[in-house]
């Protein structure tokens, strides 16, 4: 897959050193074009609420951390009985390390990819964690559409088209993570095999308790 990534949309200057252009072209390898432009997106909106509430956060980083932040539902990255958040969390990992930033950095993105759906505890850690939270909400979800301008969302979405989100996006998800549907156990990706699969069973964390092996 081959685009012609703009150098900034909606007042956000995408980042573009070496280490940024090399994730990028990992996406570009081992993703497709709607999860491109859904992760491209997402810095934007994060970044947006960055500004919009004067938050200081490295956007190298932010940015790396969006990259990656779905790969883990890619054939490359996808292990077979991790969360795909945390393969994806993992592949960052590997390749931030690989160009020798500090442990600091590497824990930073391992949680921003990491917790990205984990309501309730994302948004209140570190800026780029909490950022790239509000970022996947807004894109996925909508939360803070409200906040967002005709003209920034407009400028953003034509630069990185949602294609049918809506109709596309559980879809996605699902092909990440269906060969192993019991990692989705106590988070969201749990609803996604619900839609997805009839008659889904979802392990029932009252269930683990009343049948482990204690007596009482």
């Amino acid at each position: 897959m081959s685009v012609i990534k703009p150098k900034s949309v909606a007042g956000i200057s995408i980042p573009d050193s070496t280490i940024a252009s090399q994730a990028t072209e990992l996406l570009l390898e081992h993703g497709t074009e709607f999860i491109y432009n859904h992760s491209l997106r997402v810095f934007l909106f994060s970044s947006l609420n960055g500004k919009r509430n004067n938050l200081k956060y490295d956007p190298e980083l932010l940015y790396i951390s969006s990259v990656f932040h779905d790969l883990g539902l890619t054939k490359k990255y996808s292990s077979v009985d991790l969360r795909f958040e945390v393969d994806g969390a993992n592949a960052a990992r590997d390749f931030l390390k690989s160009h020798g930033l500090p442990a600091a950095s590497l824990q930073l993105v391992w949680d921003t990819i990491a917790l990205h759906t984990t309501i309730g505890i994302a948004e209140h850690k570190e800026n780029e964690v909490a950022l790239m939270y509000s970022g996947v909400g807004l894109d996925v979800m909508g939360e803070g559409y409200e906040n967002l301008s005709e003209s920034n969302r407009l400028e953003i979405i034509e630069a990185f088209p949602r294609n049918d989100f809506k109709k596309n996006i559980i879809p996605t998800f699902f092909s990440g993570f269906e060969h192993k549907t019991e990692t989705t156990f106590g988070n969201i990706k749990a609803d996604v095999c619900a839609y997805m699969i009839p008659n889904f069973h979802r392990k029932n964390f009252c269930d683990c308790i009343l049948h482990s092996p204690w007596s009482e």
